[in-house]
């Protein structure tokens, strides 16, 4: 399979995002030929100058942006990208290297599990084989029970290598053991003091109740982490941790780690208003911390007896985040993500198991970005700086099924 590597776009191609209205994004053929749904949509609605009430950026932070080099294909590929639960919205420079902290025991626990292998690196940021290939398209009707358990049953197949995407910086999550290990600024819903709350992309889990210790560290990465483990999880009997389908129908990451870069840590929290904003006027409920988890249902591990059952609950509880009146979004702030020379920079995950990084955001694009990614489903390719499970057979849009 041959590799489409994108060179650098011509000075100021990128500068205020925009191209020529009649003439699309230079990316968007190569895009759409390889299967990802993509929109000829503006990035921006509002006039340049903004005659909006949209919050601009610093002239000092805007001078410092990157908007000249190219950053398609800036994504480098993983297998599960986890968020772990620190109440805060800056951290050391390092998250894996702050000792007694669930990232550095958990970086020591990959290490013990997978001998040879690098100590994960936080800047280069997968699931298992998931059911996404053989889901219908939300259109259709409800499949039974029967049907679900049969597409439920690929959410345990093993981890089984994939083709690279014919786009760098588009992929899927099996297509590496890479793991991408970052804080965030949610609070810790498990019981102990002593433990985090660990969000799993693009499984589109929470697991809860993971020991901040070198034995909840190796735990968490045996029954949730390690690219061995399907997305339904190990779930063994006996394990003291507690996962749930993430409740939103969609989580907003934006890095915001000032000790990495001055330029996310400013934009982070403009960002994090303005698409709570526009999430808000389009009639969605927006949260920036999560809600108890036990007012969602029991967990997976003790939702129904059989496995298959259990897959099956996984998929039910996954699609009907899309039926959920109103709809909710939960935005965290997290550690470095790498590209800060991009900034914003934000990520998009869906129930669906697609993830879009998105570079260059700025308040002006927020609009576009909510109505034409988070509820049309379809990538803009100006701001693209690459996604997981963007392509996926039978489904036009990326939260399709």
């Amino acid at each position: 399979m041959s590799v489409v590597l994108l060179g650098a776009a011509p000075r100021g191609e990128h500068e205020g995002h925009a191209h020529k209205p009649d003439e699309p994004c230079p990316h968007h053929s190569t895009l759409e030929a390889a299967g990802v749904p993509v929109s000829l949509a503006d990035c921006r609605n509002c006039p340049n100058p903004c005659e909006e009430d949209h919050e601009e950026y610093p002239k000092r932070i805007e001078a410092m942006i990157d908007t000249e080099s190219e950053m398609l294909g800036s994504v480098k590929p993983y297998r599960r990208q986890i968020v772990i639960s620190t109440g805060k919205s800056d951290w050391a420079h390092s998250v894996q290297d702050v000792e007694d902290s669930l990232a550095y025991h958990l970086a020591q626990a990959e290490t013990a599990a997978r001998p040879g292998i690098p100590t994960p690196d936080t800047s280069t940021p997968g699931t298992p084989q998931s059911a996404i290939s053989e889901l219908r398209d939300l259109d259709a009707p409800a499949p039974g029970p029967a049907a679900l358990r049969r597409t439920a049953s690929n959410l345990s197949r093993p981890f089984t290598p994939a083709l690279p995407s014919p786009v760098v910086g588009i992929f899927r999550d099996n297509e590496t053991h890479k793991v991408s290990v970052l804080n965030g600024s949610h609070r810790s819903l498990s019981h102990g003091d002593e433990c985090d709350t660990v969000l799993v992309f693009p499984d589109y889990k929470v697991v809860c109740d993971v020991s901040r210790d070198p034995s909840g560290a190796r735990e968490l990465w045996s029954q949730q982490v390690d690219p061995a483990v399907p997305r339904m999880g190990a779930l063994e009997p006996q394990s003291s941790l507690r996962s749930w389908v993430i409740p939103y129908a969609c989580v907003i990451l934006i890095c915001s780690h000032r000790r990495r870069d001055v330029r996310c840590a400013v934009v982070a929290p403009k960002l994090e208003n303005a698409f709570s904003n526009v999430l808000g006027r389009e009639g969605w409920d927006v949260h920036t911390q999560m809600e108890e988890l036990d007012l969602e249902g029991p967990p997976l591990e003790e939702a129904v007896e059989c496995e298959g059952d259990r897959e099956a609950a996984l998929l039910a509880q996954m699609r009907a985040l899309e039926a959920h009146e109103p709809k909710r979004a939960l935005i965290l702030k997290t550690s470095h993500i790498g590209g800060h020379k991009y900034a914003g920079n934000v990520i998009i995950y869906m129930p669906s198991g697609a993830g879009v990084w998105y570079g260059r955001v700025s308040t002006h694009e927020v609009e576009p970005i909510v109505q034409t990614t988070i509820i049309g489903g379809h990538v803009l390719p100006p701001l693209l700086r690459g996604g997981v499970n963007l392509v996926r057979p039978d489904c036009k849009k990326l939260n399709d099924w």
